[in-house]
């Protein structure tokens, strides 16, 4: 009898250590490289926040902003190594890596972040490079179209002739075939280089008006509407792969929700900005005349050329997935003026 007891005991013991192991959650780590206070990890913070709510606490999301545990330049390979489960990265950091979806970066003129994304995560779904098999993509979302701002007015392209523009990446050579001197330096350098003049202007997402207080350096912002800055959000292959398959279906039921969002959040931040500077500041907002965005679309057409000519010379089908980038940035700005 007192076998079967203790033998009882033990059995109820072991269901009891099953059930508790089946209701423990999954935990994900989650790395990003930008301040805590920036769009990508109010992004971040919300993807967590949903995820962890829609799977009823089956997932516990732990953030790490700021390059706490994955810089920008190793997220890619940090993430496939198993480092984080989850980061955010951007395509143009790795130079050549990613040269179709680098596309959605060229100086097209996105009236805003909502459109880019939209436009970036159709593209995504229908050209998924071979590029990003090692890691799954949970969701992508740009940066705000940027546009110049600056210590003297620029109301017209002649103004930038011989103007030093903090720049980065593959925006250097929008800066100098608009005339303007690219000077190459991370954002944090941009307010000491304006006061001592090595730059008069950055070409630039211009929430940074009011998160860094740039608008303190610069009395005038003119709207260029160049490129943006493409991110995605990947996660660790074999992790994703232990996922619960109800766990995945929210994960993917939430990835174009989640972008769209992101550009809503960041077109409504940009607005809150401009509006706090010029409350704060007095800060100055330069639209071009339409012959100026004329001449601006000319002067950056070689720049949508040679990406067409490198990107087909990879065997990739740059022109066809231009055509349909146009397309659909058209479908939906048509359809948020509608």
């Amino acid at each position: 009898m007192k076998t079967k007891l203790l033998l009882l005991i033990a059995f109820a013991l072991l269901i009891f250590s099953a059930k508790s192991f089946a209701a423990s959650p999954t935990e994900l780590t989650y790395a990003n490289f930008p301040p805590s206070s920036t769009f990508p990890c109010v992004q971040m913070e919300k993807w967590k926040e949903e995820i962890e709510k829609r799977t009823n606490g089956k997932v516990k999301v732990k953030t790490f902003p700021g390059g706490t545990l994955l810089g920008a330049k190793n997220m890619m390979e940090g993430v496939i190594d198993g480092a984080a489960d989850i980061g955010c990265m951007v395509f143009s950091y790795h130079p050549g890596r990613f040269p179709l979806l680098e596309g959605v970066d060229l100086p097209i003129g996105f009236i805003n972040s909502e459109v880019a994304n939209a436009v970036l995560f159709d593209l995504f779904k229908k050209y998924y490079p071979k590029s990003l098999d090692k890691v799954k993509v949970l969701t992508l979302f740009t940066a705000p179209p940027a546009d110049f701002i600056s210590k003297t007015a620029i109301n017209t392209l002649a103004d930038l002739k011989g103007m030093e523009i903090r720049t980065t990446g593959g925006a250097t050579k929008t800066v100098e075939l608009l005339g303007g001197i690219p000077v190459a330096m991370p954002q944090s350098e941009v307010p000491q280089a304006m006061q001592k003049g090595i730059i008069k202007g950055s070409l630039t997402s211009i929430e940074v008006l009011k998160d860094l207080n740039f608008a303190e350096y610069c009395p005038y912002t003119t709207k260029v509407y160049l490129q943006t800055t493409s991110f995605a959000v990947i996660m660790n292959k074999d992790k994703w792969n232990a996922l619960p398959e109800d766990v995945k279906k929210i994960i993917e039921d939430y990835s174009r929700e989640h972008s769209i969002w992101t550009g809503r959040y960041i077109d409504n931040h940009v607005n809150e900005a401009v509006k706090w500077s010029k409350e704060k500041y007095d800060h100055k907002v330069i639209e071009l005349s339409k012959e100026e965005k004329k001449l601006l679309e000319k002067k950056l057409q070689p720049v949508i050329d040679t990406w067409l000519k490198d990107t087909s010379a990879k065997g990739l089908p740059a022109n066809e997935f231009y055509k349909e980038l146009q397309e659909l940035k058209n479908k939906y700005e048509r359809k948020m003026f509608n």
